[in-house]
């Protein structure tokens, strides 16, 4: 289980989801998106219908279960649990059930031999719905921008986990990089110095990520020989090699 996480909005997080899962499912793995995001944006790119049955309240409730809400998209290999507006109030209903940092993971646990991978993409936060997802995770992948204080909330997060019980593996990945820029270029060389578990592939800043929105898919689709499409290639082979080494 991966989870696409940052504490800051607008870095790529719902792009590193939606290209990773078609990366993966090309490399053979049966997978699960469930977009945690009330904004949709991964339900949206993979045409699903942005309905939760019932909303948040009933999907995590005592009783509640992921899959009658998993649906097929597109591609054959990835099934998603759709986001819709409900999941604003998933902090509420998490705090009204029984150890609600573990419940994620108890949704997810019967559909571990149904998916090789599940990829929760998340929205912006700390809250308890962010604890339920660092209980359900065994690894985030933290996209970070080369931004002056883009490792600040790196940092953030790195120490509120240093707090936890087993908590996940943090996977920091540069995103919307302009080499062109020297401001990039130079952030870039000091990110990876600073973490030395950074991810080695940089996803670029590019037109055809954006376009993702227009399309409805990920960018290998419809730009197979973009750069883009290299990196997010690059990159699943990197966050497969951490997960699952040779």
């Amino acid at each position: 289980t991966l989870a696409t996480y940052s504490i800051k909005g607008g870095v790529g997080k719902t792009s590193t989801a939606v290209n990773l899962a078609y990366e993966a499912s090309r490399a053979g793995a049966r997978v699960l998106v469930w977009d945690l995001d009330p904004q949709g944006a991964a339900t949206y790119v993979f045409r699903v219908r942005p309905k939760v049955r019932g909303g948040s309240k009933k999907l995590v409730k005592g009783k509640g279960a992921l899959e009658p809400h998993i649906r097929g998209s597109e591609l054959s290999a990835v099934h998603v649990v759709p986001a819709d507006f409900s999941l604003r109030h998933l902090d509420l209903h998490l705090e009204s059930t029984k150890r609600p940092t573990q419940r994620l993971a108890r949704l997810l646990r019967p559909l571990a031999d149904d998916y090789d991978l599940a990829l929760l993409d998340c929205p912006p936060s700390i809250s308890l719905a962010s604890e339920s997802v660092f209980g359900a995770a065994d690894a985030l992948l933290v996209p970070v921008v080369p931004a002056t204080l883009a490792s600040r909330t790196l940092t953030q997060l790195v120490d509120f986990l240093d707090d936890q019980v087993d908590a996940p593996d943090v996977l920091p990945l540069l995103s919307m990089v302009d080499r062109r820029r020297s401001l990039h270029r130079e952030l870039s060389e000091s990110l990876a110095a600073e973490w030395p578990e950074l991810l080695d592939t940089p996803v670029p800043s590019a037109a055809v990520v954006e376009r993702m929105g227009q399309e409805r898919a990920p960018v290998g689709t419809f730009a197979p020989r973009s750069r883009a499409a290299a990196a997010y290639r690059s990159l699943w082979g990197e966050v497969a090699e951490r997960l699952w080494p040779s």
